[in-house]
């Protein structure tokens, strides 16, 4: 009887043990294994970077203005130059020549005008003396006229009379038409003047073109050419000969092309860090000056303005950041990495950024009605997946409930993205604890799903 007892307690304890162990196995088949992190607050601050070469802010490249032979260079690459010093020199022969010409014809047309003058004005006082004597030989003429009338002289008189005030009248006519001959003589000296200082320009322009100064100080970067070489102007579609590029080493950029998805965010007075790749270890402080207005096609190099065709090829646009206390050995052309600060929060709540996922509304709202279920997602097919596609969806993160450890998504509204954090304006409070990953769970989770948490480092993910 004891022993029938005995067994019947056994029995029972077995058989509890039982349901105890269903109910776990049951509940264990809906729970995933995820790893955690928490809601805090730091610092953030959002980035782009681009990569591009060191360029001067101000350069220029010396194209020959004239045909000719190279007899001097008074420079050589790398050297220091000052404003309007002498850097090369072509051959000049002609068009020395050709100045020495034309100052001795405008030398020759300025004594020619001043002869001119002389002659005018000797031309002026004979025709005072003539318009004298025509005034004399008036009044004599008019005396005579009224005294021939009174009978008082002879005809013969009053003859003479009248003739000498008509030759005085044609000398006057004559003296008139020589001061205008005399005037149209200066004017034309004086054209002739006028047109010998325009060709004296224009020679002394020819020929000052063939000696070639620095127009500001600066660094001699490139020497193409050497002494004896002969170099050409440039004419249409073909460009002329490059001598030199002397650049203004005292502001120095460095020129970077920024992904068309990121410029949005870059703005002119925006901090930036600049690393070169001959400096290793070394970073210089910059500051963003000036931001291209025209994209860039990536594989061309040209700008979306000069291309004829449209394109839906990869587009950058140039960003220039001017670096604060550049190195004296920083050369232009060198490659360079420009990290631009494009927007910082201090103390304001973060996540990690794998934690962010999005759902469909639809499919959230059906889990919600569904809730204990768990387990991670099936497959949908292709034409669910392709409904899913034009349904609205909804990023946030799945937090865990201290007192249900199950998952519940909950929407959140992003600020800045960081290195490896995100802003997180509105949906989580600091201390929340999250599902981080791993990136296939995130992937599948359903709203609702018991969670276990094993936060050990877990093996690398295949892709």
């Amino acid at each position: 009887m004891k022993a029938k007892k005995i067994i019947i307690i056994v029995g029972v304890v077995v058989l509890a043990l039982a349901i105890v162990g269903f109910s776990v196995n049951q509940t264990q088949k809906n729970v995933v294994a995820v790893q955690t992190g928490k809601v805090s607050k730091q610092d953030i601050s959002s980035y782009v970077t681009a990569s591009g070469e060191i360029k001067p802010q101000t350069f220029v490249n010396v194209g020959a203005n004239a045909m000719g032979r190279i007899v001097r260079l008074m420079v050589k690459e790398g050297d220091r130059v000052k404003k309007g010093q002498v850097v090369a020199q072509l051959e000049n022969v002609q068009s020395g020549a050709d100045v020495a010409a034309m100052r001795a014809t405008l030398q020759s047309n300025q004594t020619d005008a001043v002869a001119a003058e002389a002659a005018l004005k000797t031309d002026q006082a004979a025709l005072k003396s003539s318009i004298a004597d025509e005034g004399r030989a008036k009044l004599e003429y008019d005396r005579a006229q009224s005294l021939y009338a009174d009978k008082l002289i002879p005809k013969a008189d009053y003859d003479s009379k009248k003739a000498a005030y008509e030759v005085a009248s044609a000398l006057v006519s004559q003296n008139q038409a020589r001061v205008a001959q005399a005037k149209a003589q200066l004017d034309s000296a004086q054209g002739h003047i006028s047109q010998a200082r325009a060709s004296l320009t224009r020679v002394s322009d020819v020929f000052s073109k063939t000696t070639y100064v620095a127009p500001y100080d600066g660094v001699i970067t490139n020497l193409p050419v050497r002494e004896g070489e002969t170099v050409v102007m440039g004419i249409q579609n073909a460009p002329g000969s490059t001598l030199m590029t002397i650049a203004d080493m005292s502001v120095i950029t460095a020129e970077v092309h920024v992904d068309e998805t990121d410029i949005v965010n870059v703005k002119v007075g925006q901090s930036a860090e600049v690393t070169v790749d001959a400096f290793p270890g070394k970073t210089f402080k910059g500051t963003v000056t000036q931001i291209g207005d025209n994209a860039i096609i990536r594989s061309s190099g040209l700008a979306t303005s000069q291309s004829n065709s449209s394109s839906q090829e990869a587009k950058d646009f140039k960003v220039t950041i001017t670096l604060k206390d550049p190195p004296a050995n920083l050369r232009p052309g060198l490659s360079a990495t420009g990290k631009i600060t494009t927007g910082t929060s201090n103390s304001t709540l973060t996540i990690p950024i794998q934690a962010l996922t999005v759902r469909d509304k639809a499919d959230l709202e059906a889990q919600q009605n569904n809730k204990g279920k768990g387990g991670p997602a099936s497959t949908p097919d292709a034409a669910t997946a392709k409904k899913q596609k034009e349904k609205e969806e909804v990023q946030g993160v799945f937090v865990i409930n201290s007192k249900t450890r199950k998952a519940e998504f909950r929407h959140v509204e992003t600020g800045l993205t960081g290195t490896t954090d995100i802003e997180i304006k509105s949906g989580l409070k600091e201390g929340d604890e999250i599902i981080t990953g791993s990136y296939k769970i995130l992937r599948t989770l359903r709203n609702g799903a018991g969670v276990k948490i094993d936060n050990s480092v877990a093996p690398k993910e295949e892709s």
